[in-house]
């Protein structure tokens, strides 16, 4: 049984680049690097790493003069190398120092992230503000105007708190948080539209790190403006608990319709790699049925039917391998992303499952005849026996990528 997507909400479409965000265009993935922008080898490495992973816009920390002066040229290097995913500049503090002392920095980034927690206070604030939105102004930038919980800006807070005190029936501290978080970039995002930035350059962020606060935060925000909005639990973890702590909010909120961009903050392992939050965040879009990035692979879970490890390695194998291959057919096919693969662990479910994917095997439980029926688009098509079930397999479905998927045409 299939049931209908989510309706997106009706948003404001901002162009970044070759990229575009809201409206009716497909939610995108976004990242950031976590190299001293000052290296620009390290920097534009990691980019490159993102991008072929398949994040669609990376930001990157704009924080010194030398960082600033280096994101020229890692924007050459990437252009030649074939990259050319948008650069966001990530700026605070001193932001409006840098967009003005290095206009090759303002020109090269595609669009800027201002936080007005960490612009500056009262009439110098105002004033810092306006120089970065000049910026984006004269260089015809687009703008995420992002709020965070914990950089709030603590007058408007406390200006906030007081009033609610004066009621007759105060609400409760945590909602008038919440509502500093809007208020913050609603008026933010006011001033910048009376400064001379177009609506339609203007991407908005209220982002915390409580699954609840965020999806009533989102839920509230998408229903008093038509910016395209950005999600992302920030401070979201490591390991399974930022994955599925940023997986449980993204969800809600996707399925209500509300997001043009996501990014999963993950706090990377030591020596992980940092481009396990892109995956994550196309594993949500897709698993949603919001995009498609990569065949989806159906395993089975295991029980005392299948006390043999081999399905897990398959089905590890299998995933490896197309993540591996799908640069490669992305760019030689059209719709290979839409594929499905099983791969099932005994005779209880695996045929049946198997019938339902594209490509689907069926592995021997514990006790049953070693054998593995192959079934492609419903039939059965083979049955592999021996030590190398695992390499025909893939032989199999490179040939069902082949055949079943068109080519694309050569440019020109």
């Amino acid at each position: 049984m299939s049931f209908p997507h989510p309706a997106r909400r009706a948003t404001q479409q901002v162009q970044v680049d070759h990229i575009l965000i809201g409206s009716n265009a497909p939610v995108v993935v976004q990242s950031m690097t976590n190299t001293d922008t000052e290296d620009i080898t390290s920097t534009t490495q990691q980019v490159l790493e993102l991008a072929q992973a398949g994040s669609e816009l990376v930001r990157i920390t704009v924080n010194t003069s030398a960082a600033a002066a280096a994101v020229p040229h890692i924007r050459r290097r990437l252009d030649a190398l074939g990259c050319k995913v948008p650069l966001i500049g990530d700026f605070h503090y001193n932001g409006h120092r840098l967009l003005t002392d290095y206009p090759e920095c303002a020109q090269a980034l595609a669009k800027y992230r201002i936080n007005p927690g960490n612009v500056g206070k009262n009439r110098k604030g105002e004033d810092q503000f306006a120089m970065m939105i000049g910026a984006a102004v004269e260089y015809g930038k687009p703008v995420r105007i992002g709020v965070n919980w914990g950089s709030l800006d603590q007058e408007l807070i406390v200006r906030m708190m007081d009033q609610n005190a004066r009621l007759e029936q105060p609400r409760d501290a945590g909602a008038i948080t919440r509502e500093a978080l809007i208020v913050s970039a609603l008026n933010s995002a006011q001033r910048a539209e009376e400064l001379g930035l177009p609506h339609d350059r203007i991407v908005l962020s209220c982002k915390v790190s409580d699954v609840q606060d965020l999806i009533a935060v989102y839920g509230e925000l998408a229903q008093r403006c038509d910016y395209a909005l950005h999600l992302g639990l920030t401070e979201a973890g490591m390991g399974s608990k930022g994955i599925v702590a940023s997986a449980a909010a993204l969800a809600v909120l996707l399925q209500q319709g509300i997001g043009d961009t996501i990014r999963v903050s993950l706090t990377p392992a030591p020596g992980g790699a940092r481009t396990e939050e892109v995956l994550v965040a196309q594993e949500i879009l897709q698993t949603m049925g919001l995009r498609a990035f990569a065949p989806m692979v159906t395993a089975c879970p295991g029980c005392g039917r299948t006390t043999s490890t081999v399905f897990q390695e398959l089905a590890q194998d299998i995933q490896t391998y197309l993540r591996a291959q799908m640069p490669l057919w992305r760019a030689q096919y059209d719709g290979v992303e839409n594929m499905t693969v099983a791969v099932m662990g005994c005779i209880v479910n695996g045929p049946g499952e198997s019938k339902l994917a594209n490509i689907g095997i069926s592995l021997p439980g514990t006790g049953e005849s070693p054998a593995a029926p192959v079934y492609v688009d419903g039939e059965k098509t083979v049955t592999l026996r021996g030590e190398h079930i695992a390499r025909e397999f893939q032989q199999i479905v490179d040939a069902y990528v082949a055949d079943k998927y068109a080519p694309k045409e050569s440019p020109g």
